[in-house]
């Protein structure tokens, strides 16, 4: 049976001469893998441009149960971007957070809240302007809710050192017994990313050295609470564009 869905492009591979198979994070479904036929024929070399990662798209698909690969219809763009596939600096950004998705999301089924979040979160990164190097950082600590490890925020103070405990996923003012924690000051910057949102990213003062150190954090912290979420391919281009 027909069902339309929309849905957020993962990545895609070929498959045969002229198919390809792509994954993609459906409203209605969940994580998707759906074969598109004739894809790479001189004629439908427009649809290409539909497979980007993090694509928004809407898709006509025959959908079965417990079938492993789905038969797609048609596929057209939802919302078209503006800027991420002309901007170096952006698109580097979107195959990271694509890799992010691949290796986190493994559910075959619907999570309208999450599914939100990203197809909100990915119209952001298209449609700022300016401001936008620190969005990779903001995307991590808020997919971490969806996820079920965000930490719980404190205010900040001065006077008190703050560590953050990377294994039970907490802020805290005594020194951990174990060793997968950061060290004030550090841990309050990290504070201060959790407690940002996306239209105050431009009040993010952060620089090259720190924005660095903090990726590695967070990459740390979900290498913690995801299996087999190390070996990122995109982190080392994304790091150069951005520095």
């Amino acid at each position: 049976m027909l069902h339309t869905t929309k849905g957020i492009v993962i990545h895609h591979f070929k498959y045969g001469e002229k198919s390809v198979i792509a994954k993609v994070y459906t409203e209605k479904y969940g994580l998707q893998s759906y074969i598109l036929n004739g894809v790479r024929n001189k004629k439908s070399k427009n649809k290409a441009v539909y497979l980007q990662p993090l694509s928004l798209i809407e898709i006509n698909a025959f959908h079965k149960e417990q079938k492993g690969l789905q038969k797609v219809k048609n596929i057209q763009l939802d919302i078209p971007f503006t800027s991420i596939p002309f901007n170096i600096h952006k698109s580097s950004i979107a195959f990271f957070i694509a890799e992010i998705l691949s290796k986190s999301i493994k559910e075959e089924e619907s999570n309208e809240k999450l599914f939100d979040f990203l197809y909100n979160a990915i119209q952001v990164l298209d449609l700022k302007e300016t401001n936008y190097n620190n969005f990779h950082l903001l995307f991590l600590a808020n997919f971490s809710k969806y996820l079920g490890f965000h930490p719980q925020t404190p205010e900040i103070n001065d006077n008190l050192p703050l560590y953050f405990d990377l294994q039970e996923g907490c802020f805290v003012q005594l020194q951990p017994y174990h060793n997968a924690f950061i060290e004030p000051p550090t841990s309050k910057l990290f504070l201060l990313v959790f407690g940002t949102k996306f239209e105050a990213m431009e009040s993010l003062a952060i620089n090259t050295k720190q924005r660095k150190m903090l990726l590695n954090t967070f990459l740390d912290y979900y290498n913690l609470h995801l299996s087999n979420f190390d070996n990122l391919k995109t982190l080392d281009i994304l790091e150069e564009v951005l520095n």
